[in-house]
């Protein structure tokens, strides 16, 4: 396969000198255990390849788009007594997310988009932080999950962790490495107690190991290559729409009466 111009670790300085990247996208993953049929990588499979897609559309309409290499390590501070589980602390996510933007900005590249996707990671208050320190960036985050939230519309079952929605987007991504169905544990899960959990103005970690016993959420039975991809397709048009618009947006100019 030739190297894709908007694919950073593809790509070389010759392509770069050559076109004016403005946007930069930057997915940023997890490595934990996903049930027993998913990989310990899916987040970062899933990420890569939504924000190379999202990223060809985009720059095929003329949008001077680069994704970063994914960083693979998220926040899974409940999650380090599952063996090899990989934790970032959210104070350590924030020097490497500094640092990346300390060098876009002084490249000239003001526009930066966090493609997320790990449900443990939340940038918004990093991002806070950044804009006061640099004013003339465009940072925002895109958790791809939620580009689409309804998932009713392609899944039966709505299990956020290696549930039907993952495991269909496997089959679509790299249908050889997800282990038959047969294998994978039923992802039952127990919740928050409180009322006010259930009402949703409560929010408390989950202490993974005592939520479930296969690290899964959500039944993956009936999953199915279709249904992956039919919500890929969505999502993965939405975020290109959104970097065609970015693209043409002046970050003066971000704003609307």
């Amino acid at each position: 396969m030739d190297p894709r111009p908007f694919v950073l670790q593809e790509t070389n300085w010759k392509t770069i000198k050559e076109n004016d990247h403005q946007i930069a996208i930057l997915p940023w993953g997890a490595t934990e255990a996903h049930n027993y049929h998913l990989p310990y990588g899916t987040d970062n499979i899933q990420n890569e390849f939504i924000a190379a897609e999202a990223a060809k559309l985009a720059w095929d309409r003329g949008a001077k788009v680069m994704v970063l290499p994914n960083i693979p390590f998220g926040a899974n501070c409940q999650q380090l007594d599952i063996k090899l589980t990989i934790n970032l602390n959210p104070s350590t996510q924030f020097q490497i997310l500094k640092d990346i933007v300390s060098a876009l900005n002084g490249q000239g590249v003001k526009k930066l988009i966090i493609l997320n996707g790990h449900g443990g990671n939340e940038f918004k208050q990093m991002i806070r932080e950044l804009s006061a320190e640099f004013p003339d960036m465009f940072i925002g985050q895109i958790h791809w999950f939620l580009v689409d939230p309804h998932w009713d519309k392609y899944f039966e079952d709505l299990g956020d962790h290696a549930g039907e929605m993952e495991t269909s987007i496997m089959m679509k991504i790299e249908p050889d490495w997800v282990l038959p169905l047969s294998v994978a544990g039923d992802g039952k899960a127990k919740k928050l107690k409180f009322k006010g959990r259930k009402e949703g103005w409560l929010w408390a970690p989950r202490d993974w190991t005592k939520v479930t016993k296969d690290t899964g959420i959500g039944d993956p039975s009936k999953s199915a290559v279709e249904k992956g991809e039919a919500y890929l397709n969505k999502v993965i048009a939405k975020i290109s729409d959104f970097l065609v618009e970015l693209s043409e947006t002046e970050i003066k100019d971000r704003y609307i009466d």
